[in-house]
């Protein structure tokens, strides 16, 4: 083998490996950025549980930051040699305690739930982001979508009330200059209450954009934004 041919052969390795490699760094196509009510997590049948740090400030809470393909699907576990190491995000703690809190029961100090939201999707974007760089991105997220402010704004208030979910999709968009995707629950008397609310982010992890496609909302056309 004559040594341009070698060397046209090791060029195309490199760049199949390259490819391949920039195939992984770009294996989803964006974020969903997910905010929940509390309110509506714990007026269930299952209720809730009030983490250790105690009651949760009345504001929209981060669910969490979900790599997703434009089809609707979505990768999950995917580095289980990564997983979540609480020390990677300690200066990070009291701003998580206080905007990305766990509701489950029994009470707990949050700590499973970041877990399980770094091992289940943040995995997924590892080539993107670090563990400290996932969660960070989340918060800023936060702050550039004040869901509750916007409402408020229009009106609509966590007082037990039902409003439109047209009229809640329209505060949104007026307020935060997005286009939301919004999911309800049902509460313990089976009616349909405003419960999560799902913006689009680019797969840097830093900039909102139109969503692709929405979940399914499972909502009815007026739905309760219960107290909290």
């Amino acid at each position: 083998m004559s040594f341009f041919t070698r060397f046209l052969l090791i060029n195309l390795a490199i760049f199949q490996c390259l490819s391949l490699l920039c195939l992984a760094a770009k294996d989803f196509d964006f974020f969903y950025f997910v905010q929940s009510w509390p309110g509506s997590y714990c007026d269930t049948r299952r209720s809730c549980c009030y983490p250790q740090a105690g009651k949760p400030s009345p504001d929209f809470k981060i669910h969490g930051l979900w790599p997703n393909y434009n089809d609707g699907t979505y990768p999950s576990n995917c580095d289980s040699s990564n997983t979540f190491d609480p020390s990677q995000v300690s200066d990070l703690e009291d701003s998580m305690q206080r905007d990305w809190p766990s509701l489950a029961c029994p009470s707990s100090d949050s700590t499973k739930f970041w877990a399980h939201e770094w091992n289940k999707h943040g995995t997924c974007a590892e080539s993107v982001v670090d563990q400290h760089a996932y969660f960070e991105a989340a918060l800023n997220l936060k702050t550039q979508a004040d869901i509750l402010k916007a409402l408020q704004t229009a009106g609509i208030n966590p007082d037990g009330s039902s409003y439109s979910l047209s009229k809640i999709k329209s505060a949104i968009e007026d307020g935060v200059k997005l286009s939301p995707g919004i999911t309800c629950n049902t509460d313990e008397s089976g009616n349909s209450q405003l419960y999560e609310v799902y913006f689009c982010v680019d797969s840097s992890a830093s900039n909102f954009i139109d969503c692709p496609v929405f979940p399914d909302g499972n909502c009815n056309s007026s739905v309760e934004f219960p107290e909290f």
